[in-house]
């Protein structure tokens, strides 16, 4: 197998940095809206759940238009944060972060409010009455606890970000070193006469890089339940 092109190791470093970045801004309001939706009813929590998942229904082509929509130079958000904070998603990689957390946000919320359920709600309130409070219970209780669905969502929505083209490719094109991310770039050697052979390196790496997160996930998951039982 020849070796990578300068081009082919940008759209890798580029995914995982798109990856990465979308993850740990998702994760904080992943975490919350999973306790929000495991642990208080409120009216309008079914509108709420229902539109959280709305990416993984929606054609994620739709879902990039409504970001240029909202986000672009000239969109109502876009316009505003550029203004504001000199913040730019349109065409930019940010903006490939933001549609990756977004199409990936709801795998996360699952998995965490998945795991925050399964949380014996008796402990959270015998460290109350204790005298714990609610943040402490969360912290010392509920989250530990919860872990291994705060791994699995993290790493589910890591392997979402990874492999998301629909979205990405509306909100912010197939622009190398800028936007060109693993799928478009996958997508555009598809496109030129001879590109299998870079086409096959880089559906190896997503695929190795996608079973490693996993893995990894899995062995810390198995780890923090064996420590359980011990």
């Amino acid at each position: 197998m020849q070796a990578f092109s300068a081009a082919e190791l940008t759209a890798i470093a580029l995914s995982l940095k798109v990856a990465t970045v979308a993850v740990l801004c998702s994760l904080p309001p992943g975490v919350a809206l999973g306790w929000l939706l495991a642990r208080r009813r409120f009216p309008g929590k079914l509108l709420l759940d229902t539109t959280l998942m709305l990416p993984l229904v929606v054609p994620p082509v739709v879902t990039g238009y409504a970001l240029l929509v909202l986000f672009g130079a000239r969109g109502p958000v876009g316009a505003f944060l550029a203004d504001t904070f000199g913040l730019s998603f349109a065409f930019r990689w940010t903006g490939a972060a933001l549609a990756s957390a977004i199409m990936g946000f709801p795998l996360m919320v699952r998995a965490i409010r998945l795991s925050i359920e399964q949380v014996d709600p008796r402990l959270e309130q015998a460290a109350a009455t204790l005298g714990a409070g609610r943040w402490r219970v969360f912290f010392t209780i509920t989250l530990p606890l919860a872990w291994p669905g705060v791994v699995a969502g993290a790493v589910l929505a890591f392997a979402k970000a990874l492999g998301e083209f629909g979205a990405t490719i509306t909100f912010v094109s197939n622009i190398p070193g800028e936007t060109q991310t693993l799928s478009s770039a996958i997508y555009g050697l598809l496109q030129v006469p001879g590109g299998e052979a870079g086409v096959w390196r880089l559906t190896l790496v997503a695929l190795s890089v996608s079973f490693l997160a996993v893995f990894v996930s899995e062995w810390l998951v198995q780890r923090h339940r064996q420590g359980r039982r011990a």
